[in-house]
């Protein structure tokens, strides 16, 4: 009954008296009858299809003849009002806070501008855009989604020629809904595209309280310093309170072929006077923009709080797209929710969509095999038979499942392994009796071997740099060379099936089972060749990147795939959503990582979460346990001479391993993170730190001591502690009030309990 309430107060604020009374009667003979909405626009035969998408299974459609309407798929509503024929949406919210879902404050389901339009966005700013604020609404359909309900509405332009689909993609059992935009031009001249929103939120705060009201949280992902999250005031970022239209915004984004190169694509609004958190994750893995402001109906006072959500576009990535006649075009899908409650909210409620909606089958994978590589403070991309050997013996004997041969295998000794990129054969003088003896001795040593590659870019001194310049990015008629790399362009398709005979000839001839898939260098703004802008080509080339993977996949389901971008600089769901692994961070000092691992764990689910454990052969019983408490959270990427450890440090590497493999992994697949002490500073070595992983029946916390207080104290809703690792170092743990409490020795340790 709270939606048909709601729905009465939506047609209140209606401005049309006629819309008033149907809504009215609308909601009376739902309430009379009990009936639902579906029955009664069947009964009714108000029943509608879209203009231009394809044919799929119709639920429910709506002409645009009510006043407002609300859509609830699963734990959120969107309500929505017409006003003088346009859709404008208000603010979503979950369903334990309904009342709050009737703010008066609503604005343009969609954004859009066009050139040669009269923008009516002051500023550098998305909020509307021309013919974003004159679209008509054309109606809207439901249908059923493979996972869920699934709303699109519809718009047109006469004056331009285009129909417009807003296309919301629910859930079952998560309160998140992933949304995108398509438009087509129907008429006989081009349409140029500057911005198009994927999504929009609404009705954030007050026009002229929401300094007071807003808390913007966002993540800083700065390469060996990922995911260090800030709560911001919008004033702090640029939004600043004026008692009219502020010309700015907060504002974050992404430019190039890096998603995660400067910020996380995923951001939280939290309204601390309502007690909402809205959240997004823009899952795309290239350019993308996010900003918040407010907008005005009349004499520039503003009247509403939006966020724009959306992907390239021309002012922020130089994305301009040029519609042809019949053409359409389709924007990055973006989730977006909203819970009540704050951060740690709205990570879980993501977690939860993350492997629904997100997250990549692997018969293999989900039982969160230990993966041994080679490179971090061990053969650093010099690997030989000679050193491979015995760190192949070593990490059996510690128990690892994957070795995996990074970079530089393919390159001669004392050869600059980056200027060869893009042939992929193996070395005769690293490798005398062939790499097919070495990956032979991985699988007899009871491991699954695996081989670094960066696929996307070729060697300026590589065979394939003597390939056409459709090959590869060009900009202002030169080739794009970055880090002595030229990066290949994907919608060739000549570069696609070159690398598939790569692929092939590597699982075939070598057995490789596992791929760390590494890319050092961001294409920035695109490319010209056979694209409307630079943007647009690399948004092309992002796509067909996506559809390689995919097909590289589909030939081989057993294999898993790394995904690496100089640690977490293509940190995305675009690419998570097919590959298993993600690598968090090229971090070089280890007592930096638990402080990335913090706030990169609201980004990616634990169980695609690889983080390194890297002890050097000095390394004492404390250092060795350090490292193997912060990669047992998630997944355990060990490197690192194992060959070469005392005996001590060596020990507890393989307890470690073992009380990961037999107490912990288990349940990382349905663990949920949470935040003890809060979120993490990598910059700050006197606060400890501390990570939580909750799921059904586990509750692991993992606590790290740096150069702080040998007292760390966390807030413990449970009876008892149980110290899991390490139980030899004279780590103590004791509930009392509450709290718990944790007394280390010495200076740089870490240790895992559980509840």
């Amino acid at each position: 009954m709270f939606e048909t309430a709601l729905l009465k107060k939506l047609s209140i604020q209606s401005t049309s008296t006629q819309g008033q009374r149907r809504s009215f009667e609308l909601a009376s003979i739902m309430e009379q009858t009990h009936m639902d909405r579906r029955t009664f626009l069947m009964s009714s035969g108000a029943l509608t299809l879209g203009t231009f998408a394809p044919r799929v299974p119709c639920l429910m459609a709506e002409p645009a003849g009510s006043e407002s309407f609300i859509w609830k798929p699963g734990g959120l509503l969107f309500p929505f009002e017409i006003a003088s024929g346009r859709l404008r949406q208000k603010r979503i919210v979950p369903t334990d806070a309904v009342s709050l879902g009737a703010d008066h404050s609503s604005g343009v389901e969609v954004a859009l501008q066009c050139s040669g339009e009269n923008s009516p966005d002051q500023g550098m700013k998305s909020g509307t855009g021309q013919p974003g604020t004159r679209l008509l609404f054309e109606g809207r359909r439901e249908e059923q989604g493979p996972l869920g309900k699934r709303l699109v509405c519809m718009h047109s332009d006469s004056l331009l020629n285009l129909k417009v689909e807003s296309v919301y993609e629910a859930f079952e059992g998560v309160r998140v809904v992933r949304r995108h935009t398509r438009v087509a031009n129907t008429g006989n001249a081009r349409v140029g595209i500057e911005f198009l929103s994927s999504a929009m939120l609404h009705g954030l705060g007050l026009p002229q309280n929401f300094d007071r009201e807003l808390r913007i949280h966002l993540a800083v992902n700065s390469w060996m310093a990922e995911g260090q999250w800030h709560t911001l005031r919008p004033s702090e970022l640029g939004f600043v309170e004026n008692e009219r239209t502020s010309w700015s915004a907060a504002e974050a984004g992404s430019i190039g072929s890096w998603s995660t190169e400067r910020y996380l694509p995923m951001a939280m609004v939290e309204n601390v006077a309502l007690g909402l958190t809205w959240f997004w994750q823009i899952e795309h893995n290239g350019s993308w923009h996010w900003e918040i402001s407010n907008v005005s109906a009349r004499d520039n006072y503003a009247d509403d709080v939006y966020a724009y959500l959306g992907g390239p576009d021309d002012l922020h990535s130089a994305a301009w797209k040029g519609l042809n006649p019949g053409e359409t075009y389709e924007t990055v899908p973006i989730a977006i929710g909203c819970v009540s409650g704050g951060f740690s909210e709205a990570v879980e409620e993501l977690t939860r969509y993350r492997r629904i909606a997100c997250s990549m089958p692997h018969p293999r994978n989900a039982s969160c095999p230990v993966i041994f590589n080679d490179y971090m403070n061990c053969l650093w991309g010099d690997p030989t038979e000679s050193k491979e050997l015995p760190l192949i013996a070593a990490a059996a004997k510690v128990g690892c499942e994957y070795f995996v041969i990074d970079a530089g295998w393919y390159a001669d000794i004392n050869e600059d392994w980056s200027q060869t990129l893009g042939s992929w054969q193996a070395s005769s003088t690293r490798w005398p009796r062939g790499l097919k003896f070495v990956m032979d001795q991985i699988r007899q040593a009871g491991m699954v071997p695996g081989l670094w590659l960066e696929p996307e870019v070729a060697g300026p001194k590589s065979l394939l740099a003597q390939k056409p310049d459709d090959w590869f990015f060009v900009r202002h008629g030169k080739r794009v060379l970055k880090n002595s790399r030229l990066l290949l362009d994907f919608r060739n398709p000549a570069v696609r099936t070159y690398l598939d005979q790569v692929i092939a000839r590597l699982v075939n001839e070598y057995g490789m089972g596992y791929i760390k898939m590494d890319y050092n260098i961001d294409s920035l703004q695109g490319t010209e060749l056979d694209a409307d802008s630079f943007g647009q080509g690399l948004l092309e080339h992002n796509r067909a990147h996506l559809a390689w993977i995919d097909s590289m996949l589909a030939r081989y389901p057993d294999l898993i795939v790394e995904n690496c971008g100089s640690g977490g600089g293509r940190m995305d769901y675009a690419m998570l959503s097919r590959l298993q692994i993600q690598s968090m961070t090229d971090q070089e000092d280890y007592l930096k990582l638990p402080a990335i691992l913090v706030g990169t764990s609201a980004a990616v689910l634990p169980e695609q979460l690889a983080i390194w454990s890297y002890p050097v052969p000095d390394s004492d019983p404390d250092a060795a346990s350090f490292n193997m408490v912060t990669a047992a959270m998630c997944r355990i990427h060990q490197s690192g001479r194992l060959d070469q450890l005392s005996a001590n440090a060596w020990n507890q590497v393989a307890e470690g391993i073992r009380v990961y493999k037999e107490i912990v992994r288990k349940h990382t697949p349905e663990a949920v993170p949470f935040y003890p002490l809060g979120l993490s500073d990598v910059t700050n070595a006197e606060a400890a730190v501390a990570l939580g992983m909750r799921s059904a029946e586990q509750k692991l916390v993992g606590v790290w001591r740096i150069d702080g207080p040998a007292t760390i104290e966390i807030p413990w809703a449970y009876r008892d502690a149980r110290l899991l690792y390490p139980r030899n170092l004279g780590i103590q743990a004791a509930v009392a009030g509450g709290r718990l409490q944790i007394e280390f020795p010495r200076k740089r340790m870490a240790c895992l309990l559980s509840a």
